[in-house]
């Protein structure tokens, strides 16, 4: 991928495409095709299509999509499968018309059945129900995953699909309902600490295990995988290959964060799929690996958090 490539980074306000659009300026592309949801609204297909017969990008990169913790999905399954669907089809197909020299969908741990074998492998995906919290969103990530292997089955088209497990770390979205558990938790102890709070209560019963990945990571497989010829057609998991439960996490993010109160549990509230470990074999194999520790990451966190908050 030489550097004049034009690159069309979809989603680059977003965690994941701000990561991927850092990772390519360090690389030194300056030839980045870049629109707000304000100047290209992804679910408006002749907008979209029109957008890539005007700039005709040669590499793309899909980040973008409509996301949220367990609350959000719970309450706007409706939304979640509809805006996600609309997003997928309408740049998938677009650059498939223009005949893009390579292609990135980004999908999500969430593709795999709930009680999938553990670790999870890409070969599990369809074998069996999904978590009932995130379906919606899901399946809508199944579909681009699929349709991108489709066309690639059918017509060559150069397209390839990564599954991150679950992602942090700069840019990530702190709303007080709709955030992942991670920046939650991040969000949570931060301000517990400079309320002086005495106990904090969080959602379910802190059991389940999860394996969490900094967005970096994923911006470096993104870019090293898009400059590789013959990839899998299964959708290539990406993750850090260490799992912590929740209960842990928020233990140690207390720690970090100087918080030396209670922490208590509702268990009345969701706790989500059991366990959620990838196994990231596949795209070890071929040469990438996730570098950055939890334990820095949550100190990253932390720090961007209080300086973006003045805390």
């Amino acid at each position: 991928m030489n550097q004049d490539a034009r690159i069309y980074v979809a989603g680059h306000l977003g965690m994941v495409g701000s990561a991927c659009l850092r990772r390519l300026k360090l690389a030194g592309h300056r030839n980045l095709l870049l629109r707000s949801r304000a100047e290209l609204d992804l679910r408006n297909k002749e907008a979209v299509h029109d957008f890539f017969a005007a700039e005709r990008p040669d590499y793309v990169i899909l980040a973008a999509a409509k996301v949220g913790g367990i609350l959000a999905n719970s309450e706007q399954q409706a939304e979640f499968l509809l805006e996600n669907l609309e997003i997928q089809n309408n740049v998938i197909m677009a650059a498939h018309k223009q005949g893009v020299k390579k292609f990135c969908f980004l999908g999500s741990s969430c593709v795999y059945p709930r009680l999938s074998p553990q670790p999870i492998r890409e070969e599990y995906l369809l074998s069996g129900a999904l978590e009932p919290t995130n379906e919606a969103y899901a399946l809508a990530k199944i579909s681009g995953l699929k349709l991108v292997s489709y066309l690639h089955k059918q017509y060559g088209f150069p397209g390839f699909s990564l599954m991150p497990c679950n992602l942090y770390g700069t840019n990530d979205n702190y709303h007080p309902e709709h955030s992942h558990v991670f920046a939650a938790f991040i969000r949570r102890f931060c301000l517990a600490v400079r309320d002086a709070a005495e106990h904090i209560t969080l959602w379910g019963s802190g059991s389940p295990l999860r394996e969490f990945m900094h967005v970096d990571d994923l911006a470096e497989a993104v870019y090293y995988f898009i400059q590789l010829d013959n990839l899998p057609q299964l959708p290539l998991n990406v993750g850090a290959g260490k799992e912590i439960s929740i209960k842990q996490l928020a233990e140690l993010i207390a720690v970090e964060t100087g918080f030396t109160g209670k922490i208590n549990w509702d268990p009345s509230k969701p706790d989500g799929m059991p366990r959620k470990l990838m196994d990231s074999g596949r795209a070890n194999a071929l040469g990438w690996s996730a570098k950055i520790s939890l334990q820095e990451g949550i100190r990253r966190s932390i720090e961007e958090f209080r300086e973006l908050n003045k805390l």
